[in-house]
C-alpha cells in the first residue's frame, strides 16, 4: 500500500479523499493556490502547499506544479480527484515519468475512452449503440455546420475533453451556430485547456442514466449497477439517485454488459462512468465515458456498501478486486443533492463570501460530504459546489422524507444557496412519480412554483434561521479560542486565532 498520497483537487472531494486516505493509514499532502489558503482540505490534510494564484491555469491545472510538490513532499501516489486534472492524460504520463503511481487509468486508457470522441469510436467497434454524430474533433465550423444542416436540429454541441455540462451547447436553427459553436470552445478552453468540439445529435427528453464500473490490473472487471441522473439544469446534474425507477434488471444486465465490454476494450483498471442515454422506449444510447470518479459516487456507494475511494486507491497499488459482479445487488435507495453557493433569485449566479454560521444536517439515513466550515470565505474563482447531501432509505419514499427532513436541518447564513431548489423538487408530483427526463427541470424552472410558501420556487426569509444564526454566534463569543492556519513552509500549523472583535463583527452582520 503506499505510504503517502498528494491529492490534486480542493473542496468537498478533496476531503473525501483524505479522509479515506487517513482511515487506510495513509498520509495525505494538499495543494492549494492563494484564496484557498484557509479551506478546509489544507486544515485537516497532514501536509498542504501552495501552489501559484487563482486562476487554474497557474495553480490546479499545472501539472509541472502538482509532480514538483509530490516530488518535495516524498509522495509515491497523486489521486485527481475529479474536474481539473482528472481526465488529462498529461497528468498520468506526468506521474509515470516521475515515477509516482496515478490513481486512475493509465493515459492510453483515458485517451482511448475519456476522449469523447476515440470513445463513441471503440463504442461503435465494440458493439455498444452510440447517438448519431461525429466521430472526430471537428475543427471548422463551417464544417460542423454543415454536417449539422445535414443530420438536421436539433444537435449538441461538446467538448472533446469536457464533462459537467463545460463545452456543451443545444443548437436548434442555423441562426445560433456560430455563437454556441465561440461560447462552447471558449468555455472548454478555460475549464480543460483544450477548445476542441464535437456534436451529436441530441435526443429529445431522454433519461441520463450511467453505469459505475471497477477494474483491476488482473483483468476482473465489474459492473456496480446504475445512478439516474436525470435531473440536470443546463447540463448540470442536479439530483442524483440509485437504483433508477425505469432501469429493469434485464435492462440493467444489458447496460452494465455493456459498459464492461467497452472498459475492456479500451484496456481500462481503476474506477470510471459510462453514460448512456435511455428512450422512452428503453432503448439506450453511449454517451460518453468519464475516467474518473464522479461526484455522485456517494449514491453507489450508500446502496453496495463499498467504498469507491479506498477500492481506487487499493487497485492502483495493485490489488485485485475482492468481488464478482454478481455479488452486487443494490439495497434501499439512495439519493444526492448538490448544495452549491448560487443566488436563485439572480438565475443561480455563484454567491462567494464568509459562511457567517451553518448547521448541518445528521441523524438516520443521513450523509454529508463537505469542504466548508463556518467562517470559511467562499471564493469567486472556482467551481461553486459547498457540499453533498446524500439520503439512503429502504425505499425512494423512505428517502425522500429523510432528505426533506435534512433539507429542513440544512442552515447557511452569509451566503445564498441553492437548497430551496431542492425543497420544490422534492414537492413535484412528476418527481414523486419518476417522471423526468433531461429536460425536465429546466422546463419546471420555467413555470410558477405550486409548493406552499414558496410562490418563486424558493424558501423566504427563516427568522428562525437567523434566530439559530445569531445563537450561535453568541456561543462562538463564549468558546475558548481556536487556531487554524499554516506555517510559512506549507505545512500545517496550528491555525491563526479568531478575535474576540472579529467575531462581534460577525454577529453585527447578521440580518
Amino acid at each position: 500500500m503506499f505510504r503517502k498520497i498528494l491529492i490534486a483537487n480542493r473542496g468537498e472531494i478533496a476531503v473525501r479523499i483524505l479522509r479515506a486516505c487517513r482511515e487506510l493509514g495513509i498520509r495525505s499532502v494538499a495543494v492549494f493556490s492563494d484564496v484557498d489558503r484557509k479551506s478546509l482540505h489544507v486544515r485537516l490534510a497532514d501536509e498542504a502547499f501552495p501552489i501559484g494564484p487563482a486562476a487554474s491555469r497557474e495553480s490546479y491545472l499545472s501539472k509541472e506544479k502538482i509532480i514538483e510538490v509530490a516530488r518535495r513532499s516524498g509522495c509515491d501516489a497523486i489521486h485527481p480527484g475529479y474536474g481539473f486534472l482528472a481526465e488529462n492524460a498529461a497528468l498520468p504520463r506526468a506521474c509515470t515519468e516521475a515515477g509516482i503511481t496515478f490513481i486512475g487509468p493509465s493515459a492510453e486508457a483515458m485517451e482511448a475512452l475519456g476522449s469523447k470522441t476515440a470513445g463513441r469510436q471503440l463504442a461503435r467497434r465494440s458493439d455498444v449503440p452510440t447517438v448519431p454524430g461525429a466521430n472526430e474533433p471537428i475543427e471548422n465550423p463551417d464544417d460542423a455546420q454543415a454536417l449539422s444542416q445535414n443530420m438536421g436540429y436539433p444537435i449538441l454541441l461538446k467538448a472533446v475533453a469536457g464533462g459537467g455540462g463545460k463545452g456543451m451547447r443545444v443548437v436548434t436553427r442555423d441562426s445560433e451556430f456560430a455563437p454556441a459553436w465561440r461560447d462552447a470552445s471558449s468555455e472548454a478552453l478555460n475549464a480543460f485547456g483544450d477548445a476542441r468540439l464535437y456534436l451529436e445529435k441530441y435526443l429529445e427528453k431522454p433519461r441520463h442514466i450511467e453505469i459505475q464500473i471497477l477494474a483491476d490490473s488482473h483483468g476482473r472487471v465489474v459492473s456496480l449497477g446504475e445512478r439516474e441522473c436525470s435531473v440536470q439544469r443546463r447540463h448540470q446534474k442536479v439530483i442524483e439517485e440509485a437504483p433508477s425507477l425505469v432501469v429493469t434488471p434485464e435492462l440493467r444486465k444489458k447496460m452494465g454488459d455493456a459498459a464492461v465490454r467497452l472498459a475492456r476494450a479500451g484496456g481500462y483498471v481503476n474506477a470510471g462512468t459510462v453514460e448512456f442515454l435511455v428512450d422512452a422506449h428503453l432503448n439506450f444510447y453511449f454517451l460518453e465515458v468519464n475516467t474518473r470518479l464522479q461526484v455522485e459516487h456517494p449514491v453507489t456507494e450508500q446502496v453496495t456498501g463499498l467504498d469507491l475511494v479506498k477500492l481506487q486507491i487499493a487497485i492502483a497499488a495493485g490489488h485485485r478486486l475482492p468481488f464478482a459482479w454478481e455479488t452486487i445487488t443494490p439495497r434501499g435507495h439512495a439519493m444526492e443533492v448538490r448544495l452549491y453557493a448560487e443566488d436563485p433569485d439572480n438565475n443561480f449566479f455563484p454567491s462567494p463570501g464568509k459562511i457567517l454560521s451553518r448547521h448541518a444536517p445528521s441523524g438516520p439515513g443521513i450523509r454529508l460530504d463537505e469542504g466548508v466550515y463556518e467562517g470559511w470565505t467562499v471564493p469567486m474563482d472556482y467551481d461553486p459546489l459547498l457540499s453533498k447531501l446524500i439520503a439512503w432509505g429502504n425505499s425512494r419514499e423512505e428517502t425522500i422524507a429523510r432528505l426533506r427532513r435534512a433539507l429542513e436541518e440544512y442552515t447557511v447564513t452569509g451566503i445564498k444557496t441553492n437548497a430551496g431548489l431542492f425543497r420544490r423538487i422534492l414537492a413535484e408530483p412528476d418527481f414523486l412519480r419518476g417522471e423526468i427526463h433531461t429536460k425536465w427541470l429546466d422546463e419546471l424552472l420555467q413555470r410558477p412554483a405550486a409548493v406552499a410558501g414558496f410562490p418563486d420556487g424558493n424558501p423566504k426569509p427563516d427568522r428562525a434561521a437567523d434566530a439559530a444564526a445569531i445563537a450561535a454566534a453568541l456561543w462562538h463569543l463564549n468558546q475558548p479560542e481556536k487556531s487554524a492556519g499554516l506555517s510559512s513552509s506549507g505545512q500545517n500549523a496550528s491555525p491563526s486565532r479568531w478575535k474576540q472583535e472579529g467575531r462581534r463583527q460577525q454577529l453585527d452582520r447578521l440580518p
